[in-house]
Formats: structure tokens, C-alpha cells, sequence
């Protein structure tokens, strides 16, 4: 299989990918065609049907697994799938791990690291709250362990919605010992409950996409609402540090423009939009270059993501 990653301009031959989306349009000539975004787990790629009535393209939908004959083109500074022969793939043809990207690290251990952190916590009804769901609902849990943080930003793979809450949590238990008047349990409570709402605002792999309550309401608005009404069911949780929970959760992301509802007012969002803000970044870059050779430190164009031209690090 050749994946993705490895596809350059002038490659011809016959792949199996994942149709992840499938739209119908008509050419500037008034002649129908297709676009398709097809993906495997080291990235996606535009690809179009040119000629949808050719007796060589069979009928597929979206998430089908489907076996593609074309050649890589260029569009707009994109590479694009040139597809003239296209058919559904057959039971035994693929292997379900090419397709779906997932976290290298392990899951085990990244839960045993976060539960850690959970026990950590002092205050009962912070405690309480983050047992609720991390501890006593497994269904819950499942969902956590599995799903993406990102639909294609960064940490968009099954388990790294864990492998961000715990990068960032991490960060927020430094912040809390480099500067000792920060609220540890506040601060350590809303950096695991911060990107809650990821389990609801994106669908499961390997559609990964935006649901609807993610387009409408998005993660922040849905993530502060889940733990809102959990806390009803906690006896004697201080309004105070509800109040404070949740304006952490409705912050995170630092600047209004960045879709946060509110910019960060007290300490703990402070140190909590920075830590979110680094992992994401670095997480970022680290995808970016991922697959650039060791010291080669050419120029590796501007990335609308950092905002910035990147490349690598040099080595000695």
C-alpha cells in the first residue's frame, strides 16, 4: 500500500482509500463530476471524477472502502487523485488499521497517568465531580479513550483527546509547583474537563467530523454544560468554585477571536489557556514535520496553523 504521505506529483497506479466525503458538482462546460476526499491514516487527499459515467466507476458511498486507478496531479498548490477507475473494495483487500490514524502512545498507560492526577486532587467535590465521569461512567470512558481531540488540527487520532487532556493537565500540575498561589485542584480539575465536549462535538472514526451539535453549539459551550448539570448532583459544591470551574471551561482558548465566550479573567484560565494553547501548537509543528528528514532545514512553506514559515531543527 502506498500511503498518502508518500504520494507525489506524477505517481500513477491502483490504491485502496477510505472515501471519507463524497460531493456532486458540474464543471464550468456544464458536465457532472465528482470530489472525493480519501484518506488513510497518515493523512487525506482531494481526489475528482472527471468522467462519472465511465463504465470503469462502479457505485460507492461515503465510508466505503474503495480501491482507485489514476494518477497525482496538482491543483492550486494541492496534490489531487486523478481517478479513471474506481470500484468498492472487498472483505480481506485492507487492513482497518491503515486507515484509521491512532495515538503512538500507549493507552494504558497515558489512563493510568491521567487517573493519577485524579487522585491527586484534594478538594471532595472536585474529586467527586471528575469521578463521575472518569471513574464511574464506563460508557463514558470508552468514548474518551477512543476519540480524536481535533477533526484535522492537531491530535486528530483515536485516543488523542486522552493523549491532550493529559498534556495538558501535565503542563497545569508544573504550572500549579512554578507558581505555588495557583488553585492546584482547580486548575488540575479544569484542564482534564477542559476539551469535555470533544465527545460530542466530533463523531466517532472513522468519519471523525464535525456533528451537529458541534456545528451549531461547539466544545466549549457543550463541555461547560455537561459539567454544569453534573455538579447538581454533587451535595454541597461551592457556588464559588462552580462558578470558577466553569469560566475556566468557557476560556480556554484564550482570546474571544479564538472562540472563547470569555477571556480569561482569573489565574487559573491564565495558566490553563497556555497550557492548551502550547500542546496544541507544539503538537502542531511536531505533525507538520513529522515526516521531513533529519536535517533537512529547508524552508517548509507558511503554515496557516502557527501563522508562520516552518521548518526543522537542525542537528549536531
Amino acid at each position: 500500500m502506498k500511503y498518502i504521505n508518500t504520494l507525489k506529483e506524477g505517481d500513477r497506479g491502483t490504491e485502496t482509500y477510505l472515501c471519507k466525503k463524497k460531493t456532486q458538482g458540474i464543471s464550468k462546460t456544464g458536465k457532472a463530476f465528482e470530489s472525493l476526499t480519501l484518506c488513510d491514516k497518515t493523512g487525506t487527499i482531494d481526489a475528482k471524477i472527471w468522467d462519472v459515467d465511465s463504465e470503469g466507476i462502479s457505485d460507492y458511498d461515503e465510508l466505503d472502502f474503495i480501491t482507485v486507478t489514476g494518477d497525482i496531479t496538482s491543483w492550486n498548490g494541492a496534490l489531487q487523485f486523478n481517478i479513471k477507475r474506481l470500484r468498492k473494495a472487498n472483505e480481506g483487500e485492507f487492513e482497518i488499521t491503515d486507515y484509521i490514524p491512532s495515538s503512538k502512545k500507549d493507552i494504558g498507560v497515558m489512563w493510568n497517568d491521567l487517573t493519577a492526577l485524579i487522585n491527586s486532587i484534594q478538594a471532595p467535590y472536585f474529586k467527586a465531580l471528575l469521578r463521575k465521569f472518569f471513574v464511574d461512567d464506563k460508557a463514558f470512558i470508552d468514548e474518551f479513550k477512543a476519540h480524536s481531540a481535533a477533526k484535522s488540527v492537531h491530535h486528530g487520532f483515536t485516543g488523542g483527546l486522552l493523549e491532550h487532556t493529559l498534556s495538558v493537565a501535565t503542563n497545569c500540575d508544573f504550572y500549579s509547583r512554578q507558581y505555588p498561589f495557583l488553585d492546584r485542584d482547580l486548575l488540575i480539575t479544569a484542564a482534564i474537563f477542559h476539551d469535555i465536549g470533544k465527545v460530542r462535538e466530533l463523531s466517532e472514526f472513522p468519519r471523525n467530523d464535525y456533528t451537529d451539535e458541534g456545528q451549531l453549539l461547539g466544545h466549549i459551550y457543550v463541555g461547560a454544560t455537561m459539567i454544569d448539570r453534573a455538579i447538581d448532583d454533587i451535595e454541597g459544591f461551592p457556588a464559588v468554585k462552580r462558578k470558577e470551574l466553569i469560566h475556566c471551561i468557557l476560556s480556554h482558548h484564550g482570546e474571544l477571536e479564538f472562540g472563547s465566550p470569555k477571556k480569561p479573567a482569573i489565574a487559573e484560565a491564565i495558566a490553563l489557556s497556555f497550557a492548551d494553547n502550547l500542546d496544541a501548537k507544539l503538537e502542531t509543528i511536531y505533525e507538520a514535520l513529522e515526516n521531513v528528514e533529519e536535517n533537512n532545514l529547508t524552508w517548509q512553506g507558511f503554515n496557516r496553523l502557527l501563522d508562520s514559515n516552518i521548518r526543522r531543527t537542525g542537528k549536531n
